[in-house]
């Protein structure tokens, strides 16, 4: 077996762990449940076009949001595409010549990944009412999601920090749109609707950086905070707490920037954020531990899973295959 088999074995492994016992989980990209790209709210969203930002949770992800800003509702309907599981579709490539070889020519096949689905289904699945009043908030969201382009850096967390000292481009990465081409053959429940992701999302697919999300807990969270918090939660199999700061970067915030009253504040919505998962049966339970004292007294979020680890993930066996 090559190292690279072994990898990609020890990465299976890790998956079949995090199953959990879920019925019916998004499968997504695992930076994309790592991010405190998406902010804890709805309104109030900057809009702006030339909106950029950094966002960083050490040491899981840097990722680079350009175009506006992306709050609950986005995320909601990524994560519902997610659940309904995406395709993989491999079509003769119209520009391929085989008589003209070299690194510049194109491949024989295009390949790309869409979710098909009716728009009955989509709303389903982002926990709203089936009702045709709801489609064009759903759309709304799509095509936000498509307006806007991320770059992700795929190094360490340590190249990033070292690159960005020196003012350099920060290491490898890659910049795209998260969404594609958004198609729909109708404006009733049961119109077809399909959705394909952008080449970053189809590399992620590709190279299966894929973690499995207990959707249903999700949906059934009403704190944005909470839907902010259970994606890391839920996909980080050996995490039993998290500290104020990493909570703080999840839900694109500094902690220790922010005024006394503001992390006060905070600290109620992480206590309102537990709760509810707790609520909607993601935990068992969790509890609140002050960590050192003074300017600096901090906290830590120590929680127990409601679910039982799994040994088999149905990633590799979906109703609909990916491979």
């Amino acid at each position: 077996m090559s190292e690279r088999e072994r990898q990609r074995l020890d990465r299976f492994e890790k998956s079949w762990a995090n199953r959990r016992g879920r019925s019916n989980p998004a499968v997504l990209p695992s930076t994309m449940a790592r991010t405190g790209a998406f902010s804890p709210r709805r309104y109030g969203l900057n809009t702006d076009s030339t909106f950029a930002r950094v966002y960083i949770v050490r040491p899981h992800s840097v990722v680079e949001v350009r175009g506006r800003e992306l709050g609950t509702q986005h995320r909601d309907i990524l994560y519902a595409l997610f659940r309904l599981r995406a395709r993989k579709e491999v079509e003769p490539n119209p520009a391929y010549n085989p008589n003209i070889t070299g690194p510049e020519m194109p491949g024989k096949d295009l390949i790309y990944f869409h979710t098909a689905c009716s728009w009955k289904d989509l709303l389903r699945a982002t926990g709203k009412t089936a009702h045709v009043n709801n489609l064009g908030t759903l759309l709304k969201a799509l095509e936000e999601l498509r307006a806007v382009s991320i770059r992700v850096y795929t190094g360490t967390f340590d190249q990033y920090q070292a690159a960005t000292k020196r003012g350099r481009l920060t290491g490898p990465g890659f910049s795209d749109s998260i969404l594609g081409l958004i198609e729909w053959d109708g404006v009733s429940l049961d119109s077809q609707v399909t959705v394909k992701y952008g080449e970053w999302v189809k590399r992620m697919f590709e190279a299966r950086n894929l973690i499995s999300l207990n959707s249903e807990v999700y949906i059934k969270l009403s704190s944005d905070y909470a839907r902010t918090f259970w994606p890391f939660i839920d996909s980080q199999n050996n995490y039993t707490w998290l500290d104020a700061e990493t909570l703080a970067e999840l839900a694109g915030r500094d902690y220790w920037e922010e005024t006394t009253r503001q992390r006060i504040k905070f600290r109620e919505d992480i206590r309102q954020a537990f709760d509810d998962m707790v609520t909607a049966g993601g935990l068992a339970s969790w509890r609140c531990e002050p960590m050192g004292s003074g300017r600096r007294k901090s906290y830590r979020y120590h929680y127990v899973h409601a679910l039982p680890r799994q040994g088999v993930l149905e990633l590799d066996v979906p109703a609909d295959p990916l491979f």
